[in-house]
């Protein structure tokens, strides 16, 4: 017998009779066989046409994560410049300790407010990633009012920058000069803190918008507590920049 025919029921059957019949009860299995075996540029066409995924991450999540690496060259750039700017002056820098000291029943206390910043927004994050925790959980009541201490503490950052910068420019600070040294430290404090500041008041809002919609039920509707942990991607991130800015900036 031929190695090309089949024995069905005593029957000799061609084997090119018997793939017609095949190919029409397993249709996807042919197809996804021809179209794995597309190579080179065909192949590339063919997967992007067909929208194939080839990580199983959200488009949300995905684009936060896109949105955060363009900042962070972005917030690299300004500290980068700012160090290039102290290091290549001739004028003295203004001594931190000093420009940022508050006078507390007479004595004049270091970076006090420049510290409770940072315990502020330390402590948000910590808020912020039970509120992520709790919105896995589905506790609606929990993840909204963890969200909005959350924006609270955002806000009482951004208030206390504000006192900072109202406290600088009465002393005299300007983007052109300074009354203790280097003209340069006026522009770089204002530029690094006040983008900072802009995205932290940005996260209030974000966090209070999101932390609105737990409140009312839609995030059960749709499913899906993601828009949290996306919330909470951006205000990490935030968290995480200002660490920087308090090494680089306050503390050398």
């Amino acid at each position: 017998m031929s190695e090309n025919s089949l024995t069905t029921n005593g029957e000799s059957t061609s084997a090119l009779e018997v793939l017609p019949a095949v190919a029409a009860e397993h249709p996807l299995t042919i197809t996804e066989e021809s179209t794995s075996a597309r190579a080179g540029l065909p192949g590339v066409v063919s997967d992007w046409s067909a929208d194939k995924q080839a990580f199983p991450v959200p488009w949300g999540k995905a684009m936060m994560w896109i949105f955060l690496l363009s900042d962070t060259f972005i917030f690299t750039c300004f500290l980068t410049s700012y160090m290039n700017v102290r290091i290549s002056t001739t004028v003295p820098w203004p001594n931190p300790s000093e420009v940022f000291a508050l006078n507390i029943g007479g004595t004049q206390v270091p970076l006090i407010l420049i510290a409770i910043m940072t315990m502020v927004l330390i402590t948000s994050s910590g808020t912020m990633a039970m509120a992520v925790n709790f919105g896995y959980r589905r506790h609606r009541a929990n993840t909204t009012a963890l969200m909005l201490i959350t924006a609270g503490f955002g806000a009482t950052f951004v208030g206390m920058q504000a006192f900072e910068w109202t406290k600088l420019i009465m002393e005299g600070v300007r983007p052109w000069g300074n009354p203790w040294g280097a003209p340069q430290f006026g522009s770089t404090f204002f530029m690094i803190t006040g983008f900072h500041g802009l995205h932290v008041s940005a996260g209030v809002i974000y966090l209070s918008v999101v932390a609105s919609r737990v409140w009312r039920g839609f995030y059960d509707r749709k499913g899906s507590y993601e828009t949290v942990e996306i919330a909470g991607l951006y205000w990490h991130f935030v968290d995480l920049v200002w660490v920087f800015i308090f090494a680089f900036f306050y503390l050398w």
